[in-house]
C-alpha cells in the first residue's frame, strides 16, 4: 500500500518540476504524509544501514552536504534531502524519490525530535542553539529542553554528536548515555577580543549560576565553567588547532582525533564553517569514515546554494553569504573584514513567516565592523528601509547607500555600480527569491538540481 502512494506522491513531484511550479522538494512528501501520516516510518524502515540526522540553528545544510561529500568519496550514496528542505515533508520527499539503504537528513530544530521518534536514528548530530526566529521557536532553551529529551528517549541506542563548545548542546550530553562524541575548537589565538551582542548562553543549564567565559569563538560559541556547581566544558574528542582564515577562499586548520593528527585545507570561509566540518568529521568517523578520509573529500568541498556560494554574472563575481540571525551574520561579517576594501554589498531583509516575523536581530549583529571597508551598499527586501537605518547607525556611509524595495531592480543595480566583486547577504526567502531569479535568467542552475 505505501508503495502505490509513493508513486502518486513522486508523479505529483515530477508535474511540479514540469509545469514550473517548483522543484518538487516538498510538494510529495506532503501529498504522501496526508495519503498516511506514517509514511516516514514506512519508508524509513527500508533504510537497512541506518540513519544519520543533523540539526542545529546555523549551518545544518552545510553540515549534511559536508557529510554527504564524506560519505560519496567513501562509495557510499545515503538518500539525503540535499535541497535543504528540512521539515517533515522534505524528509518524507527525499524518502519517496531517492533509493537507498542509508539516510542522511537535515532537521529543522523544532521538528527533530518527531523525526528522530520515527527514523529511529543510529547517530544524531547537533551543532549550536542560536536565538533565530523567536516567534517561532521561541527561546533557545525550550528548544535544548525538547532535544535533552530526545536524548533521554534515545539513550543507548543512538549516538550523539556534540559541539562541545555551545553549552546549551555540551549540556544534552548529560542526557544522551555512553555513546556520546564532542567536538570543538581549541585554537586560543582565535578567540574573540570580547564577548559579543549575540550571546545567547549566559546561565549553567546545571545549576542556573552565570556561566564564566575564558574565551569564545563564534557568539556563545567558546569555552566556559561554571564557578558554582564545576560543570565545565567537555573536552572534545574531535577538535582543530593551528587554524588560519583566508577570508572568503576558506582556511587550513589541524584536526586533531584518536586516529591522530591531519591537516584541512577548507575551501569554505570562517570559523563556523571549521565548526561545521568537525561536526562532520565526527559523525563521519563515527559511522565509519577514517578522519584522514574526511578531511580529503572536505578538501573538495563545494558551496550549499546561498552559503558562501559563487556565481559569476557578466562581469561581476557575485558571492551570496546566507544571514538569519546575529551570531551568523557576525561571523559573515567577520570573514568579510579580512576581504580587501572597498566592498560592495547588497543586503536583502525580508519578515516573511519563513524568516521570522521580529528582525530586531539585526540591532545585535555587529555591522560596525565593515563601516569603515564598504563601498556601495543597496538594501532591499521587505525591511529595506530598517536595514538601511541599522547601518545608517552602525557608521556606513550614508551617501553610498541607497534602498530599493524591489529585489530585482536592487541586484540589477548593485551588479551594474559594483567592481569585480558583489557580496549578497540575504535572509532565507530572499535568498530562494534571488535564487530563483538568477536561475530564470540563466545565471545558475535551479538550487534543487545543482
Amino acid at each position: 500500500m505505501i508503495k502505490a502512494k509513493a508513486s502518486v506522491a513522486r508523479m505529483v513531484g515530477r508535474l511540479s518540476r514540469a509545469t514550473g511550479k517548483g522543484g518538487g522538494t516538498t510538494l510529495p512528501g506532503r501529498v504522501l504524509l496526508k495519503l498516511d501520516a506514517n509514511a516516514i516510518d514506512k519508508l524509513g524502515a527500508r533504510l537497512t544501514d541506518g540513519t544519520t540526522l543533523i540539526s542545529a540553528t546555523n549551518g545544518k545544510t552545510t553540515t549534511a552536504s559536508m557529510l554527504a561529500t564524506v560519505l560519496a568519496g567513501a562509495g557510499r550514496h545515503p538518500v539525503h534531502n540535499r535541497a535543504g528542505s528540512n521539515m517533515t515533508w522534505g524528509v518524507a520527499t527525499a524518502l519517496t524519490e531517492q533509493r537507498g539503504c542509508e539516510g542522511l537528513f537535515e532537521v529543522d530544530e523544532a521538528w527533530l525530535p518527531e523525526v528522530a521518534d520515527r527514523l529511529g536514528p543510529r547517530a544524531i548530530l547537533l551543532g549550536n542553539l542560536f536565538r533565530d526566529q523567536l516567534d517561532r521557536y521561541g527561546e533557545t532553551e525550550a528548544l535544548a529542553d525538547a532535544w535533552a529529551g530526545l536524548a533521554a528517549r534515545r539513550a543507548g541506542r543512538t549516538s550523539f554528536i556534540l559541539n562541545s563548545d555551545d553549552p546549551l548542546i555540551a549540556d544534552i550530553g548529560n542526557s544522551s548515555g555512553p555513546d556520546t562524541i564532542y567536538f570543538g575548537i581549541e585554537d586560543e589565538a582565535q578567540a574573540l577580543t570580547e564577548l559579543q551582542h549575540a550571546f545567547d548562553a549566559k546561565l549553567c543549564r546545571n545549576c542556573g549560576h552565570e556561566l564564566t567565559y575564558d574565551r569564545a569563538f563564534v557568539g556563545h560559541l567558546g569555552h566556559y565553567h561554571c564557578e558554582s556547581c564545576g560543570m565545565r566544558r567537555p573536552r572534545p574528542e574531535i577538535s582543530a588547532t593551528g587554524i588560519t582564515l583566508k577570508g572568503m577562499s576558506g582556511l587550513t586548520a589541524t584536526i586533531n582525533s584518536p586516529e591522530g593528527s591531519v591537516e584541512l585545507d577548507l575551501p569554505l570561509p570562517g570559523l563556523y564553517n571549521l565548526y561545521n566540518a568537525l561536526g562532520a568529521i565526527a559523525t563521519a568517523r563515527q559511522i565509519g569514515v577514517p578522519v584522514s578520509e574526511s578531511v580529503r573529500s572536505l578538501a573538495g568541498m563545494k558551496a550549499v546554494f546561498g552559503r558562501v556560494e559563487r556565481i559569476r554574472i557578466g562581469e561581476v563575481d557575485l558571492s551570496i553569504l546566507l544571514v538569519k540571525n546575529p551570531a551568523g551574520a557576525n561571523e559573515v561579517i567577520r570573514t568579510l573584514s579580512l576581504e580587501p576594501a572597498p566592498i560592495d554589498l547588497w543586503i536583502a531583509l525580508n519578515d516573511r513567516i519563513a524568516d521570522g516575523r521580529d528582525v530586531s536581530w539585526i540591532w545585535d549583529a555587529d555591522f560596525e565592523m565593515l563601516a569603515d571597508r564598504v563601498g556601495r551598499v543597496t538594501c532591499t527586501g521587505t525591511r529595506a528601509s530598517e536595514m538601511a537605518l541599522r547601518l545608517k547607525y552602525a557608521g556606513w556611509p550614508t551617501d553610498r547607500t541607497e534602498v530599493i524595495e524591489d529585489p530585482e531592480a536592487a541586484i540589477d543595480r548593485a551588479l551594474a555600480q559594483s567592481g569585480e566583486q558583489l557580496f549578497a547577504l540575504p535572509t532565507y526567502t530572499a535568498l530562494l527569491d534571488l535564487r530563483k531569479l538568477l536561475a530564470d535568467r540563466g545565471d545558475t542552475e535551479k538550487y534543487w538540481e545543482g
